[in-house]
């Protein structure tokens, strides 16, 4: 008799085991199934190649996509025109899968091997044409999932823009957009496939501004005092400074208006700088000693001095139990594999990066998992991090070895390679956030490991103060 009630009880499970996992492989037929819809709303989102806070029709495209499939949009939200919620479902958990669409000034790029200009102020140098649709597509298959399982929870999408020093999710974090979040997921095109435990570098940046006095600059000069004249002695102190300040931190700067012409001694000129290091508190010391060189520049050539902060980034706080779990659906889905045409593509790309031919095992296979992971550079992903547990990973979207915010980066993204590795993603998080809906226990324990590493006694203290959204910072 009990060996009946045990055969019994061990076909039942095995059925429902059966019927979850045929659920679950459903969900990832459906992607494949629309991999061509979603390669047309990237390539869109790529041929607009919109700015930070500029993103008007690439976010309209994917609340479209969106509300089409049954969520509810909340546009505009924390005071940014193209920042936006998508959410279906009701009650707990609630999962939330970020996605970004905004390009880089400057790197206008053709689909091609070779660099040549698109003829646009600007391109998709970081994969966020990908990045956005990718999300898009994971919360629709994941809502897809509710649906069919009838499970309770809600599926949320954050359309955050102006990642690329802008700090929008900064903005929606410190509107409390993300307080009643269980568990947020994200991810970025890459050169590689990985979903060890990520890092980012905490980072400040503002725009700093002097006036002078115009005059001619051969026959008065004596009246005149140039502006351009504070931005450089500005630019020497902080380049000294450079000796002073701890290894890890990087300051980048570029002149964004130095006057018109030679013979106009300045009235006005501008410099545009970033700060970061793998502690907030770093950036901070560096930050502040950035503006006494500034104020410092300003006495010393008669100018006045004025900047105003333009974004604000907390570094990323890992969590294990998410990226475990992440790195296993990563490998469950795999990476890549070219054809023969895009091996052609990606070898005249290889060969442009200082490689004889492309690396496609790479392309093909899925990092080793690691618990640690060193910063380069910096994502307002990190505020979101220190709010709600969050995860993040990266696939092969870019041919192997190539650097993001690179013309080689923007052509791919704009291939059939780009959109690969984007189905990729997509899948990945579908079946991270079905994790996360059907155990309970995988949320306790994330969000367990997340107040301890945060720690008891944490403030969040946005880096960039109380200012307003600023939504002009690419003009």
């Amino acid at each position: 008799m009990k060996k009946t009630i045990l055969l019994s009880t061990f076909l039942v499970c095995a059925s429902f085991f059966s019927h979850a996992q045929k659920k679950t492989q459903d969900v990832l037929n459906s992607l494949e199934e629309q991999s061509e819809k979603y390669a047309a709303i990237a390539q869109e989102i790529w041929t607009l190649a919109e700015m930070g806070y500029q993103e008007e029709q690439s976010a309209a495209l994917l609340q479209g996509t969106l509300e089409e499939a049954g969520f509810r949009i909340e546009k505009g939200v924390a005071g940014i025109p193209t920042a936006f919620i998508a959410e279906y479902g009701s009650g707990s958990p609630v999962i939330a899968i970020m996605g970004e669409y905004d390009a880089l000034p400057g790197l206008s790029q053709e689909a091609v091997a070779e660099k040549k200009s698109a003829g646009k102020a600007a391109g998709h140098a970081c994969g966020h044409h990908l990045f956005g649709t990718a999300s898009t597509a994971a919360a629709i298959a994941t809502k897809n999932w509710l649906d069919s399982n009838g499970s309770q929870g809600t599926i949320r999408f954050y359309g955050t823009p102006a990642e690329e020093g802008g700090s929008g999710k900064v903005y929606m974090v410190r509107a409390g957009l993300f307080n009643d979040v269980d568990v947020a997921l994200h991810w970025h095109p890459g050169a590689q496939n990985a979903a060890s435990a990520g890092a980012a570098l905490a980072n400040k940046s503002a725009k700093f501004r002097f006036n002078g006095i115009s005059a001619h600059a051969a026959g008065s000069p004596e009246k005149g005092r140039s502006a351009l004249d504070g931005v450089e002695a500005m630019n020497m102190m902080v380049n000294m400074m450079r000796e002073h300040i701890p290894q890890e931190a990087r300051i980048h700067y570029v002149i964004t208006d130095g006057g018109k012409a030679p013979n106009v001694v300045p009235d006005f000129a501008e410099v545009y700088y970033y700060a970061r290091h793998n502690n907030r508190n770093v950036v901070i010391d560096i930050f502040d000693r950035i503006v006494k060189a500034a104020e410092g520049a300003a006495l010393g050539t008669g100018t006045s001095m004025t900047y105003e902060m333009i974004g604000g980034t907390h570094e990323l706080l890992p969590n294990l139990t998410l990226q475990k779990l992440t790195h296993d659906n990563l490998s469950a889905v795999g990476g890549i594999t070219y054809t023969t045409e895009e091996k052609a593509f990606a070898d005249k790309i290889a060969k442009t990066l200082g490689y004889d031919q492309a690396d496609l095992a790479t392309a093909k296979n899925v990092q080793p998992y690691k618990t640690e992971a060193r910063a380069y550079g910096s994502t307002d992903v990190g505020d979101v991090s220190f709010t709600v547990p969050t995860v993040g990973f990266g696939t092969a979207t870019w041919v192997p070895g190539t650097p993001a915010h690179s013309w080689q980066a923007v052509a791919a993204g704009g291939t059939n390679i780009g959109k690969k590795g984007m189905m990729v993603a997509a899948k990945t998080l579908a079946l991270t956030a079905i994790d996360l809906f059907k155990d309970s226990k995988l949320v306790a324990a994330a969000k367990a490991e997340f107040l301890k590493n945060r720690g008891a006694d944490f403030e969040y203290i946005p880096l960039l103060g109380d200012r307003e959204p600023a939504l002009n910072y690419r003009n």
